[in-house]
Formats: C-alpha cells, structure tokens, sequence
C-alpha cells in the first residue's frame, strides 16, 4: 500500500488571491482526502457556510481556544485569526485521511516544527502576474477596494516565504496547475521543481 493511502498532511499556502483554496477544495474531492476547516474571526464572505468553509467565532472565543491549547496552529492574517483544530486533525489522520490545508506561511512553519509522525509536504502556490493576481482578488471581494489594497499590501511578504516551501508551482492554469500539484503529491520519490526558473518568476512579480 503506497504512502498515499495512508493519511498525510498536505499544505498550500499563497499570497492572497492566487488561487489556493479553489484548489484545496479541488484536492478535497479525490477519494481519502478531505480538508482541515479552519476557526476564523473574520465574517463570512457570500455563500460561505459555518462548519463548511470555516468554523466563525468571535476573538474572544478563538483566544480561548489558543489558551486551552486546542489548535494544531494559528494565525493572524490581516487584522483576523486563523486556526487549525489539533483534536479535528489528528482523529482524521489516525483513520489514514489524508488532510489538506488552506493555511499561511505562519502556520506551516507550526505545523512543521512540531515534527508530527504523519507524511507533511507543503506547497505553495505562485500567480502568473501582479497584475492577474490582482484581477482576482477585485473579483472575489466584490470590488472592495479597501480589502483588496490591504491583500495587496501583505503581497510582497508573504511572496518571500516560498523558499520554505517543498514544492512551488505557478497557478497560470487551474487544472494545470492542480494535475502538477497532485502528481507531486502522489509520488513517492523527492520532489524537486525548477528552482531558477521560480526565482526568475518572483523577481518578475516583485516589480
């Protein structure tokens, strides 16, 4: 039976709006594989669903849950919080689930140094351009612009963290890009990308 079958941690992370949680939710749908729905502050956006997107509970609550230690990770994303159930995660990966996760930078390097015994890749995901990128987030927050100058403030930090990252590959295609990513994740052997060609691509888009 390969690794595959045997319950791993899989994490995408990206700068805001280059397409990570369309192809989580992508992922999800294989067979054995299902994601870690974070607890966040933050509001609901239009046809989000509590317990489907997110678990939405207030700061206060999300505080105490960081106190009693229930979080496998967390976060604070612009002006928001963000975090991982330890108990949700682990009873999924104890059955052999496979868990995807739609987190940041902060949160892998948690997930990371705590060096759980469970298979851990992480990926992360690049846009084809600022200027595309920002396309996508005018579309998503429905042209909020305050919002999206805000994502679009975080862009160049949160860009310089991919060289943490096992994987990285350019969403300039959604299937494209989400065979290349499953693919990487179904093989067994070291995963290797072209390290030159996404430096080139990152200066382009710090422009």
């Amino acid at each position: 039976m390969s690794s595959f079958n045997r319950g791993g941690m899989f994490i995408l992370s990206s700068p805001s709006g280059a397409g990570k949680t369309t192809l989580v939710k992508k992922i999800s749908k294989n067979k054995n594989f299902s994601v870690s729905i974070s607890h966040t502050t933050r509001p609901s956006r239009p046809n989000e669903k509590n317990g489907k997107d997110y678990f939405f509970i207030t700061k206060n609550k999300f505080k105490k849950l960081i106190k009693s230690g229930e979080f496998l990770e967390h976060a604070k994303v612009f002006d928001n919080y963000y975090g991982s159930s330890k108990k949700l995660v682990t009873e999924k990966l104890k059955k052999g689930k496979n868990i995807i996760f739609d987190i940041d930078w902060q949160g892998t390097r948690q997930i990371r140094n705590k060096k759980l015994k469970f298979k851990l890749i992480t990926i992360f995901i690049l846009p084809p351009s600022k200027k595309e990128l920002f396309k996508r987030l005018v579309k998503r927050e429905k042209k909020n612009m305050k919002t999206v100058k805000k994502r679009m403030k975080g862009f160049n930090k949160d860009l310089s963290k991919w060289r943490e990252y096992d994987y990285v590959v350019i969403n300039d295609n959604l299937i494209k890009c989400y065979n290349k990513i499953m693919r990487k994740i179904k093989h067994k052997k070291k995963i290797s990308f072209d390290r030159n060609y996404i430096k080139q691509h990152v200066k382009k888009l710090l422009i």
